[in-house]
């Protein structure tokens, strides 16, 4: 599978694999941020996920893919520091701010970096339609925020410390999006990085959650965080690998954008899951979204 996936680097195939594989990324992020966001601690849900897929990974580290080549140990050292730094950042401001409040601002800061990023980078350039759709897309994710800022009523003290904390949780999504990319293209097979990048990242958290745990006075019962974290594993090592695998095999900034439609299924969620409103004005702004990485898309 390895060899076939590098054979469509560059290729329309391969662009459109990139796409897919994108687009699918954002539907399984935003479900993981619902998982995190859900009835457990962050703090703890994280940590239950992240144990998840690094266990799950190991075997395959370890047995089912090339060894790392030497120069691989350092850019996973670097994934691990940018990844945990991003997720302590995104665990804070979920335990300030609502969820439909604090998911558009991580998720909108991270694209137009990630753009600028790809063209320091890996020479990347967007055209002037695309650099429209970056427009009408982040205008959608930040109208989003500021209208749920606006309107909702929970935790409205501490949204204004969730909203800093969301802000610099993007820039970090932008920055473990190209490393990550320079990575997974940094090794001749992209699964041996993407088997270590997990064994790796999974043990910070974990370890995290495990000392907060024991600290609570009323601690919560393991067997549904533990069910919770082996789903949450599962949908993480779908999502952040189809969007590691799409940034191999295509532009690092189209996939960034389409993965930030994750915004729309992430409102959605919310409604149908976490029971937060969603009403006309709110539908409108994620169909700029939705709009915005259409147009991204058309244009390049």
């Amino acid at each position: 599978m390895s060899a076939w996936l590098v054979s469509l680097e560059g290729t329309a195939a391969g662009h459109a694999l990139a796409m897919w594989l994108a687009l699918g990324a954002a539907f399984l992020h935003a479900v993981l941020g619902a998982l995190q966001k859900g009835r457990h601690d962050p703090w703890l849900s994280r940590g239950a996920i992240d144990a998840s897929y690094g266990l799950i990974a190991l075997p395959v580290a370890l047995l089912a893919v090339p060894r790392p080549e030497p120069h691989l140990w350092a850019l996973l050292a670097g994934a691990f520091v940018i990844h945990t730094a991003y997720k302590l950042l995104q665990a804070a401001a979920y335990s300030r701010g609502a969820y439909t409040v604090v998911y558009p601002v991580v998720r909108g800061t991270g694209p137009l970096f990630a753009v600028i990023g790809a063209w320091l980078i890996f020479g990347e350039i967007f055209t002037p339609m695309q650099w429209a759709g970056v427009a009408v897309l982040l205008s959608g994710i930040f109208g989003l925020a500021v209208y749920n800022l606006r309107h909702l009523e929970a935790a409205r003290d501490t949204l204004p410390a969730a909203l800093g904390l969301a802000l610099v949780a993007g820039g970090f999504v932008a920055l473990y999006t190209t490393w990550d990319a320079y990575g997974v293209r940094a090794t001749a097979d992209p699964f041996t990085f993407l088997a270590w990048f997990f064994v790796i990242d999974g043990v910070a958290m974990p370890t995290l959650a495990a000392l907060r745990w024991r600290a609570m006075v009323q601690r919560p019962a393991l067997a549904p965080l533990a069910a919770r974290g082996l789903v949450g594993g599962i949908v993480a090592l779908a999502s952040f690998g189809s969007i590691i695998l799409a940034t191999r095999l295509d532009k690092v900034g189209e996939a960034a954008i389409l993965r930030e439609t994750s915004t729309v299924f992430a409102a959605l969620i919310g409604w149908a899951v976490l029971k937060e409103t969603v009403g006309p004005r709110r539908m409108l702004l994620m169909g700029l979204i939705a709009a915005g990485a259409v147009i991204v898309e058309l244009g390049g």
